[in-house]
């Protein structure tokens, strides 16, 4: 380790460096794919409280409709759709969509 002007500097690890650009990476291939993680998560919500959510294919954020703390998404499964509510620490409420 080397000294400079009092302050301890430490060698940088190869494999931090490189665990940091797959990370950056990995960052933009999430907002990429956002939409397909958020349709699972709110089918798994969607399933939790009973109602049928098979293969989800699609989540849409409904921002006309959303509030603060309450978020709307409209979720499309196989064979069925679904107006969402999200509420932070309560039970979704949910609406079957004809």
């Amino acid at each position: 380790m080397k000294f400079h002007l009092g302050v301890q500097r430490r060698p940088v690890c190869k494999a931090a460096i490189l665990a940091s650009a797959c990370l950056a990476g990995l960052g933009t291939a999430t907002s990429a794919g956002a939409q397909g993680g958020a349709a699972s998560i709110i089918a798994d919500q969607v399933r939790s409280q009973g109602f049928a959510c098979e293969g989800p294919a699609s989540a849409e954020r409904d921002p006309s409709d959303s509030a603060p703390n309450e978020t709307v998404w409209v979720l499309t499964c196989k064979g069925s759709s679904y107006r969402v509510v999200l509420v932070p620490d309560q039970a979704a409420v949910i609406t079957q969509l004809q």
